[in-house]
């Protein structure tokens, strides 16, 4: 069986990383924000404002970092996107509801495999 490397050229999958995985990190930051202010909205949530405000600043940072700073900007989206997929994931699974809970556990998974990805074209 082919492995990704095989499939993909080294340097191609680098090329191509970098500017899928900055432009996801600033749409999930966005997303992000959004989302916390609209739990603060419909539900007066404090906590859900600054944890996404906090969660989309931190993957705006993350964003800011590639092409310059790959690894750093691949470990910084990995564990945000795993923090996140750990509160949203099970949400999802429960409720069954796909705003928040379906859209952000996409959205973490998404960025899950993207860091991976960004993270082993930077080797």
């Amino acid at each position: 069986m082919a492995t990704l490397f095989e499939i993909i050229p080294l340097g191609l999958l680098a090329r191509a990383m970098d500017p899928i995985a900055k432009w996801f990190y600033f749409t999930f930051a966005v997303l992000t924000i959004m989302g916390g202010v609209m739990g603060f909205v419909k539900a007066r949530s404090a906590i859900s404002l600054w944890s996404g405000f906090i969660s989309g600043l931190i993957l705006v940072i993350a964003s800011t970092f590639l092409p310059d700073r790959p690894i750093i900007a691949g470990v910084i989206g990995l564990c945000v996107s795993v923090l996140l997929a750990g509160k949203f994931v099970p949400d999802y699974m429960h409720k069954k509801a796909f705003v928040p809970g379906g859209l952000m556990s996409f959205l973490s998974l998404a960025g899950i495999v993207i860091s991976i990805l960004a993270l082993i074209a930077v080797r």
